[in-house]
């Protein structure tokens, strides 16, 4: 008989995110943090009611799908092409400051004649941003059009393939049929194919949207998310390039079209419902009990705080050298902490090779969890306005640019 578990599941989850989302905001902490400690609560780790399964995974890779298409539409490609050069700086010392550091964490707890590329890999980890977390805080805190939310976002998609390129070069290592020169070659052709497919889509987009005798915005937004799908699946299936980057990119063709505001409206209704609420609530199912000893508490501990303070360190220093202003470093290194799920995929990448030692499996979790929560914690901190800050000067006049396309909304919606 067909088990029907997969419906309760899914209602516990989207009533428990909700209670513990409104106790956030309750408490003026983002209601993302609520999400995620909902996730851990119902997870084997506390009262165990949900089990992770196949089907709440997808849905979790869906949700973040649409938070970084989202992201995208909500971007302005004007103010992400002035972060470009920024953004790579930022991404790199970002990159380099946490690889480092992880690799000398491990040192210190994993010592032998082959323990070195083990160690390499924790330092790999620790080189992963989930900007899913941060999107989701900044959009809820009406921050995402701010100069340092632009950062964020345009870091974070280098950071991306930075961590590919080096997941790679370790990976090529313990693993001799991967063949670096192929990858970075794939890498090398996702982002020709973005610009091509990115000029000949605007441009598609643009006329459909402006020449549509019926007006049927319903078609608009449908088309949309199916277009940041396809995207997803092209990035990860023929380029190796994670699938968030290839929604983030259908986001910003679609971005400045006279509808664009319309199907981020309809997309943001399907995330607020259903999709988003899972992806956070996974994360925390992903949590095992813990077993603790006073060693392995000590590396969590090391570890949690390294995690932190890499990302702050790294990005702010990037963001500093770039003449951004010491708040604006802080939110940049802020906005990067979250590991989530990327540090979650290359651990398990790890543990199918076989070049992540068992010791470090759960501190590693823990670790990813820990800085997930207190990523929108800190956002909300160090996004509190103060006089002439440059951020929401900047914000202010995006918004106003952003009033040109308010038609969409008063269109009749025909099917």
């Amino acid at each position: 008989m067909e088990s029907y578990r997969y419906l309760l599941d899914i209602a516990i989850i989207l009533l428990f995110t909700k209670a513990f989302g409104i106790f956030s905001k309750k408490l003026r902490m983002p209601s993302v943090v609520g999400a995620l400690i909902a996730g851990i609560v119902l997870g084997p780790a506390v009262l165990h009611i949900v089990e992770p399964s196949n089907l709440i995974s997808a849905l979790s890779e869906i949700g973040v799908i649409v938070l970084m298409f989202s992201a995208g539409l909500e971007t302005s490609i004007t103010d992400l092409k002035k972060a470009g050069l920024k953004a790579f700086l930022i991404a790199t010392l970002g990159v380099f400051v946490p690889l480092s550091v992880g690799y000398l964490i491990g040192m210190i707890y994993n010592v032998g004649p082959s323990a070195w590329i083990e160690n390499l890999f924790i330092g790999v980890i620790f080189t992963a941003t989930s900007v899913g977390i941060t999107v989701e805080t900044l959009k809820e805190m009406h921050c995402m059009s701010t100069e340092s939310g632009n950062v964020i976002l345009a870091a974070a998609v280098i950071d991306d393939v930075l961590g590919i390129i080096c997941l790679t070069l370790v990976t090529a290592l313990a693993d001799s049929s991967v063949v670096i020169s192929t990858v970075m070659l794939k890498i090398l052709g996702f982002f020709v194919f973005s610009i091509v497919v990115g000029i000949a889509m605007h441009k598609v987009f643009k006329w459909w949207f402006s020449h549509d005798p019926n007006h049927g915005l319903q078609r608009y937004s449908i088309v949309s998310f199916a277009f940041a799908l396809i995207m997803a699946y092209c990035a990860e299936e023929f380029f190796g390039v994670a699938d968030i980057t290839g929604s983030f990119v259908g986001g910003l063709i679609i971005s400045g079209t006279a509808q664009c505001e319309y199907v981020t409206k309809r997309i943001g209704t399907l995330s607020y419902m259903l999709i988003t609420p899972i992806f956070f609530a996974s994360i925390g199912l992903k949590l095992e009990p813990i077993q603790a000893s006073w060693t392995m508490l000590g590396l969590v501990l090391i570890l949690c705080v390294a995690a932190v303070l890499t990302k702050i360190v790294g990005c702010g220093l990037g963001a500093l050298i770039c003449r951004y202003s010491p708040t604006q470093a802080l939110r940049i290194g802020c906005g990067m902490i979250s590991r989530g799920e990327v540090a979650l995929i290359i651990a398990d990448k790890g543990m199918s090779l076989g070049i992540l030692n068992e010791f470090f499996v759960t501190p590693i979790l823990l670790c990813v969890v820990f800085t997930t929560v207190i990523t929108p914690i800190l956002l909300k901190i160090v996004y509190k306005h103060k006089p002439d800050d440059p951020d929401f000067t900047h914000h202010g006049e995006t918004k106003v640019e952003k009033q040109e396309i308010h038609e969409a909304l008063t269109d009749p919606i025909v099917e």
